[in-house]
């Protein structure tokens, strides 16, 4: 008998991408599905990848689409941490769940149903992404399709997103974590260890077993902390050695501040759900899935050994949060540098110009419209969608100055504040803002 088809769903994430990687390397029949990969995902799933919005789709849609498909293993990889303008956890986790239960059991012989959830007893769960993706294991257990709940800890693979690209950002900063959240247990899972059970369960189902209800933490048989495993990736990528400890309250203002930025449509690791959960703590048992599958869970340090310590990672680590910083500071910048003009420096921007021969009228238009124009730059790179619009906008929007300048003033170059001079860095820090950009 033939290995069956596995639709992996959510495969442009973090998990789904190495889940659908090491399992095509395998030989198996495998469906990458997203709703868009990064281009380097198209290359490496070639025609193999299916650019689907899955979680949008119907009950008789998504039934109609796994009957084409032949798919024998759904491999749910989708999860949301938190709202995000259009997008909420509940329909995400619950509602979606709900439709595909409904599409498995539609066929003539239900696929296995392999869901990614979260360990942990239900009783603990505060936040919305923890109390959905329990909603989600309920109606699960409750259906009556072949199904098989994974529940990793925190995952460690080669790419890095969301949690997983904090963790290293913090092993570059010569900084501990509050004593609170650096003491909370943190069981990790190297990521191959979830392909590697996907894969059993593949071998199962092609020998004829049907009968799947279980529910495995899949995780390292001894959990660390959120302090060990930022030590851990600090002694892989050799990161400084720490000399002062953040204060509890920095991390709630972070979270804050994640959490407003999430409204523009950017999804930053440091919000209040990530912080809730991570105080929260990981652990769980990973001894019934052992004892089913026969694998041997590989260790924190095991996991760590399989990333490559090179430069480009120490360079990806430093420039994280880096990131957040020039981001935020362009926008100041450029919605202060508007503002500014149009509001206690407008007389004397309009003076300038009719002093280098501006007509007064021409002069205030000129004025006004330019300091609208700075700041709508602003506004533009602050919104997720738009930022890289903006970006580009705003170094061509800077060499428009300089052209104007050097044609009717040049004697501004001179100016002794220097101003049009240090728009050249301003410039370059827009261009490494674009350059950095790609969060996958």
């Amino acid at each position: 008998m033939s290995r069956p088809n596995i639709a992996v769903l959510g495969a442009g994430g973090l998990i789904g991408q190495e889940v659908a990687s090491r399992l095509l390397e395998a030989g198996y029949p495998v469906v990458p599905v997203a709703r868009r990969f990064s281009p380097a995902q198209e290359t490496g799933f070639a025609d193999r990848a299916v650019v689907l919005p899955v979680a949008a789709l119907d009950g008789p849609a998504l039934a109609q689409w796994l009957a084409e498909r032949r798919v024998g293993l759904v491999v749910n990889c989708l999860g949301l941490l938190q709202d995000s303008g259009g997008e909420r956890a509940d329909e995400v986790h619950r509602a979606f769940v709900g439709r595909l239960l409904e599409a498995i059991a539609a066929q003539p012989e239900p696929p296995l149903l392999v869901h990614l959830s979260i360990p942990g007893r239900a009783t603990e769960d505060g936040t919305e992404f923890s109390r959905t993706k329990r909603a989600a294991e309920r109606m699960i257990a409750a259906a009556t399709t072949p199904y098989v709940i994974l529940r990793p800890g925190f995952v460690v693979a080669p790419a890095a997103y969301g949690g997983s690209a904090l963790i290293r950002a913090l092993a570059a900063l010569p900084f501990d974590l509050p004593r609170g959240e650096s003491g909370r247990p943190f069981a990790a899972t190297d990521v191959g260890d979830i392909a590697r059970t996907v894969g059993f369960l593949a071998e199962r189902w092609r020998d004829g077993e049907r009968r799947f209800a279980a529910v495995w933490d899949v995780m390292e048989r001894a959990p660390g902390t959120v302090g060990g495993v930022v030590e851990g990736f600090r002694r892989r990528f050799g990161g400084p050695r720490p000399v002062l400890r953040l204060p509890s309250w920095l991390m709630t203002l972070a979270a804050a501040a994640g959490d407003g930025s999430a409204h523009l449509g950017w999804r930053p690791p440091v919000r209040g759900t990530a912080l809730r959960e991570m105080r929260r703590g990981v652990e769980g048992d990973p001894e019934s899935w052992i004892a089913a599958t026969g694998l041997e869970p590989a260790s924190l340090e095991e996991a760590l050994s399989h990333l490559a310590a090179t430069v480009q990672e120490r360079w990806f680590a430093r420039l994280y949060l880096v990131k957040a910083l020039v981001l935020a500071s362009l926008v100041v910048f450029w919605c202060a540098s508007g503002l500014i003009s149009l509001s206690w420096a407008f007389s004397a921007a309009v003076a300038i110009l009719t002093t280098h021969g501006f007509p007064p009228g021409l002069a205030f238009w000129a004025t006004f419209l330019t300091s609208l124009g700075d700041i709508a730059v602003g506004i533009t790179i602050a919104f997720r969608r738009t930022s890289r619009v903006g970006l580009a906008a705003g170094i061509v929007v800077s060499l428009g100055y300089w052209a104007a300048a050097a044609i009717l003033a040049p004697d501004l170059w001179i100016e002794p504040l220097g101003a049009l001079v240090k728009t050249g860095p301003a410039m370059v820090l827009m261009l490494v803002a674009l350059t950095i950009s790609d969060d996958r």
